[in-house]
């Protein structure tokens, strides 16, 4: 069951949300041509470190892994959808690049992502982008007391598969506090009116992934974490940590 959060709780999450965004601020700055994936890792280690946190993500192993994951952040680059591992990959003009940050912060944790181009953007791959930031913001508009989760689902996925987009199957947001995963499953498409209704105390990561194309499929790389869109197109994911209070949805991971 989802643990409702009280306001101090939600108060320290904020701290915790702060950090993340942060981080993913520094490590936008520093992605350019030919940085490579681990040096954005590196980036990212030292403000997480840097305000008294830790990361969520190193060494994270969840049951279905066979391996913990070894980086700091997820980059997840082009046709990588999420849970890129950061390695020596050096960064290449027209990259699309997906940043994906948890960190804990006195026992309380923030998880959020962006999406962007490094380099010469092609219209193609910033339509994309926007499209799932715009989803992600209509999902956040959604999260209010009384609503139910089908209704935030349809708000994140009705608009972006009228507009053409794939949205990565079997994947979606999730319950968040103590620990970085937790219930309610939140989901990227789904039917109004369905599902449990949101009610004030409830923290949520909300996750829009699309693809290119109308293609929702997908498979795991040979590192075994990162996961690659079927049809080989690009792909963008943006995430943020959302608290349902009596005042509406309040983003947690902004700076």
């Amino acid at each position: 069951m989802a643990m409702i959060k009280s306001p101090e709780e939600i108060a320290l999450m904020r701290e915790a949300g702060r950090v993340v965004a942060t981080t993913l601020v520094r490590v936008r700055e520093a992605a350019a041509v030919g940085v490579s994936l681990r040096e954005l890792d590196d980036v990212a280690a030292e403000s997480i470190a840097g305000a008294g946190a830790t990361p969520a993500f190193l060494n994270y192993r969840p049951r279905w892994a066979s391996v913990p994951f070894p980086g700091v952040i997820c980059t997840s680059v082009n046709d990588a959808v999420v849970h890129g591992i950061p390695n020596g990959y050096r960064l290449q003009d027209g990259d699309l690049l997906s940043v994906d940050c948890g960190a804990f912060l006195d026992g309380w944790c923030g998880d959020a992502a962006v999406s962007f181009i490094v380099g010469t953007p092609d219209p193609v791959d910033q339509a994309l982008i926007d499209a799932t930031d715009a989803a992600l913001a209509r999902g956040i508009a959604a999260a209010r007391i009384g609503n139910k989760m089908g209704d935030l689902a349809y708000a994140i996925g009705g608009e972006a598969r009228r507009a053409g987009y794939g949205l990565l199957a079997d994947h979606g947001g999730h319950g968040i506090g103590r620990t970085m995963h937790a219930e309610p499953h939140v989901p990227n498409d789904g039917r109004p009116g369905r599902g449990i209704k949101l009610t004030e105390g409830l923290v949520i990561a909300i996750e829009p992934m699309l693809i290119l194309g109308r293609k929702d499929d997908y498979y795991h790389d040979d590192d075994e974490w990162t996961l690659r869109t079927a049809n080989g197109r690009r792909a963008a994911h943006s995430e943020h940590t959302v608290a349902i209070t009596a005042d509406g949805p309040v983003v947690l991971t902004l700076p």
